[in-house]
Parts: C-alpha cells; sequence; structure tokens
C-alpha cells in the first residue's frame, strides 16, 4: 500500500495544496487564492479513495476549480483528467506537442496493467505567451521541452513558486529515456528557462520533495555536470 501525504503552503494570497497519488508517487497541486478559484495541476488521483480526497478537500474548503493544466501527458499525471471533466466540465490545458502523448496513454496504461478511466480527449493547447488566470492572481508558462516533447513549467514571480513537473526534481532531473524525451532539449530547458530564476523561488516538481533554484544550482550534479553556471 503506497502512503498518501498532503502538503499545505500559505502565502499572502495564493495557497498551495499538494498530494502524492498513484503507484508512480506522483505530485498533484491545488493552487488557489482568498476568491477560492482554483487551477488543478496534473491530477494523478487513480482509485476512488483518491478521487474522494481531492473532492473532499475542495468541497471542504467551498473551492471552485476553473483549470485543470498538465505540465505533461505521461499516464501518471493525467489519470485524474477524467475525473475533473466529469465533476468540473474542465477541459485539460497542455502543450499541442503532448498530444500524441495523450490520446495513447489507453495504451501505456494496458501495458502497465493499470486501470485508466479514459478522458474525453477534447483539450486545450497552451504555451509560453499565455498565461491561467484564477481569482485575483494568474501564472506564468515556461515552454520547457526534453521530460516529453511539449512539457511545460507554471510559476509565479510574486510568490516564488515553480510547479516544474517532470523537468527537475530535488538533486535531480527527469528521466529522457522515455517516448520522445531527449537528454539535451531537458538540459537546454534547465539552462534556458529555470537557473536565471529567483534563487528563492519554490520549486514544486512532479514527484518527490520540494527544493529552491539556489539549493539546485549549487547541489544537483547534473546542473554542476551539464551547465555552467
Amino acid at each position: 500500500m503506497f502512503k498518501r501525504i498532503i502538503f499545505t503552503l500559505k502565502n499572502k494570497m495564493i495557497k498551495l495544496k499538494k498530494f502524492i497519488f498513484n503507484n508512480f508517487q506522483e505530485n498533484t497541486y491545488i493552487i488557489f487564492d482568498e476568491t477560492n478559484e482554483c487551477v488543478i495541476i496534473d491530477p494523478g488521483c487513480n482509485s476512488k479513495i483518491e478521487d474522494d480526497m481531492i473532492l473532499s478537500y475542495i468541497n471542504s474548503k467551498n473551492l471552485k476549480p476553473v483549470e485543470l493544466l498538465n505540465t505533461h501527458c505521461h499516464l501518471d499525471h493525467v489519470f485524474g483528467n477524467y475525473l475533473f471533466q466529469k465533476e468540473y466540465s474542465l477541459i485539460p490545458k497542455f502543450h499541442k506537442l503532448d498530444l500524441p502523448l495523450y490520446v495513447n496513454q489507453k495504451n501505456i496504461a494496458d501495458s502497465y496493467g493499470i486501470k485508466f478511466n479514459i478522458p474525453n480527449y477534447k483539450s486545450l493547447h497552451i504555451d509560453e505567451n499565455d498565461k491561467i488566470y484564477f481569482g485575483h492572481n494568474f501564472l506564468d508558462i515556461l515552454f520547457t521541452p526534453g521530460h516529453s516533447p511539449g512539457h511545460l513549467c507554471f510559476f509565479n514571480k510574486k510568490e516564488n513558486i515553480l510547479i516544474s513537473g517532470d523537468l527537475i526534481f530535488q538533486l535531480s532531473v527527469g528521466r529522457t529515456d522515455l517516448p520522445l524525451g531527449n537528454f539535451q532539449d531537458l538540459m537546454n530547458s534547465i539552462n534556458k528557462k529555470i537557473i536565471n530564476l529567483n534563487d528563492d523561488m519554490k520549486i514544486y516538481p512532479g514527484h518527490g520533495n520540494n527544493s529552491n533554484i539556489g539549493f539546485e544550482k549549487k547541489n544537483n550534479p547534473f546542473i554542476r555536470d551539464h551547465i555552467d553556471i
């Protein structure tokens, strides 16, 4: 039985809730402000227990989900798209280059022997010039391919929050041996889009523990070995 853990971040304007879901121990995020409008990022819930857990939290806080985002479309990050389409009629938003991955996830799930509720494959495509609005706040977008061809990161500069998906982890980076992954693209994304962010910016990754930009610049062996800072 895999443990499921929940963390909460409280800032002046933005609050963040982090769930750990499914057999891949994927991090799912809810971001909201005082208006109670919220953004769901990478819903990994894939059982009735997990579905009930995240819906119970939303209901207990009187939250109103207004956006459904995927940093990328690997199986463990899109399990819950079906739930949020069904419950809130949300259309997932992700980069168009990840659409082939998205529509192939049922086949991937079958190869693992994992249950996958097939979502409505309708989607909206976003890119670096777009913003994601909720309540009185918004998230900016970074196009960061490598782990997948259309990988995105979401951040709020004011609150120093970066949702990094599977681009960068504490002391590691996303794997690139999966179909359509590319190690050089991933390192270029980190070098061009991530390293120059504020050292105090908190990293909320797709798996594992939180970190920050300054810590990773000093300690992440992939950054030390492949990027000239």
